[in-house]
């Protein structure tokens, strides 16, 4: 079962991204505040939802939550400052735009750049043993999922709509056929260096 919180009567906010893995696109990460009595059997880390799990779960968090929020950083970010900072870039973008600010963040993963004036707690799998970073794991996930469809209705021979932007065999195959597009994240290795044919 989930924990509500680290610690009893503080505003706490759960911080998690998606996309971070991803050949192309923008990384997205969310920051939930939860009520204290929240409750749901089917939240967990989103990896273990499916995509029904998440689509259903996404409207209950927004409806339910104290305060919530997406923070995105685009390609062209992630090449400048590389994806690590890009990741917690997003989380900072996602807390700033809380309508309630928190007095501790749970921060999923074991490294985070201090947002200023707020404490925060990193938690290895975080997503899957708090309630509100998993929450955050949702929204990130569900909000980043639904621009990468976008995405694919401009550029739908990369299969967007499937991999997402992730380095599947048939997103690297589209690469190599059709080259990079502007989404792509150029300091990432889009094909193996054998395979390699673009001209950035």
């Amino acid at each position: 079962m989930l924990l509500p919180y680290i610690e009893k009567n503080r505003i706490e906010a759960g911080c998690d991204e998606a996309g971070r893995g991803c050949l192309a696109g923008s990384v997205y990460a969310a920051a939930v505040i939860l009520p204290p009595d929240f409750h749901n059997e089917i939240l967990n880390d989103s990896k273990q939802l499916t995509e029904k799990q998440r689509d259903t779960l996404r409207p209950i968090i927004e409806n339910e939550a104290i305060a919530w929020a997406v923070g995105i950083v685009t390609p062209e970010e992630i090449d400048r400052i590389n994806i690590l900072k890009a990741s917690f870039l997003a989380m900072h973008r996602a807390i700033k735009q809380l309508k309630v600010m928190p007095e501790h963040l749970l921060i999923d993963g074991n490294r985070f750049t201090p947002y200023p004036e707020i404490a925060h707690t990193t938690v290895i799998k975080g997503d899957g043993k708090y309630l509100s970073i998993a929450a955050a794991s949702v929204l990130a996930k569900t909000h980043r999922d639904e621009y990468m469809e976008k995405l694919n209705a401009e550029y739908p021979d990369y299969l967007w709509n499937e991999n997402k932007g992730y380095p599947t065999k048939a997103h690297r195959d589209a690469i190599r056929l059709h080259g990079a597009t502007s989404y792509h994240r150029k300091s990432f290795t889009l094909l193996p260096p054998s395979q390699l044919t673009l001209d950035f």
